[in-house]
């Protein structure tokens, strides 16, 4: 397959590197064109144009920061859908809400396309590692297609249903994600504010049962006060918003994600929003 990919962020770039390196043909847009020239020296075709990617990509793959950056690669005389011949299948693993994902599904199915709702679960070293969890939704036989596509940059592969139900895993993955970040960041600080040495308390952690891979990646970032973005602070707190207005579509009140929410927008408002998520320990303490 000849893959289009939009979207050369913190998780495109290393995403799309991985296609190139498992021998896939890409052809890359973004933007801000600078952004995607590393991955042209190292083979991928630039597209001048979204509608370039749709004249010759078999899939065109969206990474984007949410729905206005994909309302405005899919629309225009320049946009994907301003094809008329083949129209590729679209993929979109951008972070988006149900509600979005549901409305775009059928805007797409009546343009006659083929569309793919798969986020991922994983940040910026998974996503260079090529092991993300990739949670595809929507035509089972068009997943199956992509799935060689999926496992190019992933690990795994969870089918989850008609499109939309992979954006509801996302929401459900990311609301733990945001608790045991929150709450990782208290441990800490209380630690510190009772004269523990720190690093003794996540060495303790990470030897027993409450070790997981996401705390031996934040670990380093909360010992040493450094919090170069893996997954970008203002990223979770755009999930966070998804994840609370997808809540109270279902008739929940979310008192702990509304607690950590808090702290979010208290971390927006204090300037941190580039750093990584893990940042919010600066508003706890």
């Amino acid at each position: 397959m000849k893959i289009g990919f939009i979207g050369m962020g913190i998780m495109g770039q290393p995403m799309a590197k991985n296609l190139l390196k498992a021998g896939y043909e890409v052809m890359i847009y973004n933007r801000t064109q600078a952004k995607a020239m590393a991955l042209v020296e190292i083979g991928a075709k630039l597209g001048h144009s979204p509608k370039a990617l749709a004249e010759w990509a078999d899939a065109v793959i969206l990474m984007l920061t949410g729905p206005e950056a994909i309302e405005a690669v899919l629309d225009g005389s320049s946009g994907l859908l301003s094809v008329s011949d083949a129209k590729p299948i679209i993929v979109n693993m951008s972070t988006v809400s149900p509600s979005y994902t549901r409305d775009l599904a059928s805007r797409l199915q009546k343009e006659g396309i083929s569309f793919i709702d798969a986020p991922v679960s994983g940040s910026k070293k998974p996503a260079e590692d090529g092991t993300l969890v990739i949670l595809a939704s929507g035509p089972q036989n068009v997943v199956q297609v992509m799935t060689p596509v999926f496992l190019a940059m992933g690990k795994k592969v969870v089918y989850c249903g008609e499109a939309g139900r992979g954006t509801d895993m996302k929401m459900v993955i990311n609301l733990l994600l945001s608790v045991m970040m929150a709450g990782l960041g208290e441990a800490v600080v209380m630690a510190e504010k009772m004269g523990l040495d720190v690093q003794l308390f996540l060495d303790t952690v990470l030897s027993g049962p409450l070790a997981c891979d996401f705390f031996r990646l934040k670990a380093p970032m909360l010992q040493q006060n450094e919090f170069t973005p893996q997954f970008p602070l203002k990223h979770m707190a755009k999930d966070i918003d998804f994840i609370l207005k997808t809540a109270h579509a279902n008739g929940l009140a979310l008192q702990v994600e509304q607690a950590v929410a808090n702290y979010y927008e208290r971390a927006m408002k204090s300037g941190l929003e580039d750093m990584d998520l893990s940042a919010i320990k600066k508003v706890i303490a």
